[in-house]
């Protein structure tokens, strides 16, 4: 496992909230960065699909890794915004989310970021959410 590899999964296995919802880091590559997540009904809304806040929280994750493979030495980061659109309800038995970076600067990133839900074990999937973010590099 490289190093970078190494930093992201580090970090991301240090989050409560990813370990809480049960997503998984699937892949980490220069600028881009994918996480897992089973459908789980503890992760439902009313209606049954996959919650929003869920939606958000894997799709914001996978957008910051993604910017913190680009982060200069000595840099972590956060996110200083996003915008989310919910295209279509999150049904599915798994979801992933893929980071991927736009433009990354001295101390602003700017990613973008889509949630696929997938029905079965193909690679047949529906794109359920879109997302900008900004996302800040802070000193360590």
């Amino acid at each position: 496992m490289n190093d970078m590899h190494q930093r992201i999964a580090d970090s991301f296995h240090a989050q409560g909230l990813m370990a809480t919802l049960g997503a998984r880091l699937a892949l980490v590559a220069d600028g881009e960065v994918h996480i897992e997540l089973p459908f789980s009904s503890g992760l439902s809304q009313q209606h049954g699909y996959l919650h929003a806040g869920a939606t958000t929280s894997i799709v914001d994750t996978a957008c910051g890794y993604a910017a913190l493979t680009k982060a200069p030495p000595g840099f972590e980061v956060v996110t200083a915004e996003f915008k989310i659109n919910l295209l279509r309800p999150a049904l599915g038995e798994r979801f992933l989310a893929i980071g991927r970076v736009q433009n990354s600067g001295k101390f602003l990133t700017v990613c973008t970021g889509e949630v696929r839900a997938f029905a079965g074990t193909g690679d047949a999937h529906k794109v359920v959410a879109l997302m900008q973010a900004t996302i800040a590099n802070v000193r360590r």
